[in-house]
């Protein structure tokens, strides 16, 4: 088959290369919630011939963004370092690595990064002093962001309306007894956080974990990331609360001066 073959023609998908929009549905179809999948599974799910999907099966496997075993397929290490070249390059990640440095040396506690993406927050940066508590996230990691502090601070510019067109109108998923049932639950929520200026949380999403974020701020004022520590229950001080309050909101304040200085445009 030519290349020109290859190429739709329809005048809006024009550029589209059918094989490979049909390689990368294929690798989305891999999640947390079904991470093996057969070749018979997924021509029922992409509703394409057997044939093909074995084709792409190949293909990716020899590739090293899948692995095989027996007639069960799983993404591979390939994903992985494609995920974690991504992640290093991006600008708003390479200015925050220092800052969430400092703020690690300051509270001796995992300060962390990330960014909206739809329904979801991912961990873009992270840093861990030695030996300390690193909890069940890494960089990478996609969480729920109306189940999570950090998940509120990217979301504390959205009114009710935003809220409810990126969620939706039903029951929000349950992660733990203080996860927001509903978008009205998660507006109050971070009415009280944009009142107070960071998001506060214990036990949160994950058990055993206590969390301030903040806001980073881009071009416009628009809020482009969230910055947060993460807290062990074990060494949670109610009098120590502000002062990490403190650190977290000028960590946030630091980088969003970096940002806006040298990416006024990123993220806009």
């Amino acid at each position: 088959m030519t290349d020109s073959a290859e190429i739709s023609t329809n005048d809006n998908d024009r550029y589209t290369v059918p094989a490979l929009e049909r390689g990368l549905r294929l690798l989305a179809c891999f999640s947390p919630a079904q991470p093996v999948w057969s070749a018979p599974e997924l021509a029922r799910s992409l509703e394409l011939p057997r044939s093909t999907v074995f084709r792409m099966l190949t293909t990716l496997e020899n590739s090293g963004y899948l692995q095989r075993s027996g007639t069960e397929y799983r993404l591979g290490l390939a994903v992985l370092r494609l995920g974690y070249d991504y992640l290093s390059t991006q600008p708003l990640a390479q200015l925050a690595e220092p800052v969430l440095q400092d703020l690690c040396d300051a509270l001796g506690m995992t300060s962390n990064l990330a960014l909206r993406d739809g329904t979801s927050i991912v961990y873009v940066a992270r840093i861990a002093p030695a030996g300390a508590f690193q909890g069940a996230v890494r960089v990478g990691s996609r969480l729920p962001a109306h189940a999570t502090v950090l998940g509120r601070a990217l979301l504390q510019d959205m009114d009710a309306v935003q809220l409810s067109e990126v969620f939706g109108g039903d029951e929000l998923p349950q992660f733990s007894e203080s996860t927001p049932h509903n978008v009205d639950e998660l507006q109050r929520l971070l009415a009280q956080d944009r009142e107070r200026g960071y998001a506060m949380g214990e036990g949160f999403y994950e058990p055993g974990v206590s969390s301030i974020a903040a806001p980073v701020r881009g071009g416009g004022g628009r809020v482009v990331a969230g910055l947060a520590v993460a807290i062990p229950f074990t060494e949670l001080m109610p009098e120590k609360t502000q002062f990490w309050v403190q650190q977290v909101r000028e960590a946030a304040e630091t980088l969003s001066g970096h940002l806006r200085r040298q990416h006024p445009d990123l993220l806009r």
